[in-house]
């Protein structure tokens, strides 16, 4: 079935007041979609990176809280004074990201810090204290 359009007396097609109507509307749901959900996604990824971040502290925070017992329980004698690289013996340390732990000893005071390689693997942890005679 063949639909006639509607012409001008003069042969030519008529454009109409609601001629271009469909392509704006088009354009401007696709603009507000694109607005709305480009910031959602970022701050997806943005959440997931600190969602990260905060479990690598708090795997390092359990590790250092658990070699730092050990330590101050008397582990800390065979090291000389000084700063020392130190491998925990945790092997949920495989979970966190490239890092390396530290001890300092001073006379009887304890230092042990973890601390990550890059920027955005979260922060420092450290602990400090006395070891036990």
């Amino acid at each position: 079935m063949v639909i006639p359009s509607h012409f001008h007396p003069k042969g030519r097609r008529r454009v109409g007041p609601c001629g271009g109507y469909l392509e704006v509307d088009f354009v401007v749901a696709l603009a507000i979609l694109v607005l709305a959900v480009l910031p959602v996604g970022y701050s997806v990824l943005q959440e997931r990176k600190l969602t990260r971040a905060y479990y690598s502290r708090a795997v390092a925070m359990e590790i250092v809280d658990g070699e730092f017992e050990v330590l101050r329980a008397g582990a800390w004698r065979p090291f000389m004074e000084g700063s020392h690289s130190y491998q925990p013996r945790a092997e949920s340390a495989s979970q966190l990201p490239p890092g390396r732990f530290t001890l300092t000893v001073t006379g009887e005071q304890l230092r042990l810090v973890w601390q990550p390689e890059g920027s955005g693997s979260g922060s420092a942890v450290v602990r400090e204290g006395r070891g036990k005679q």
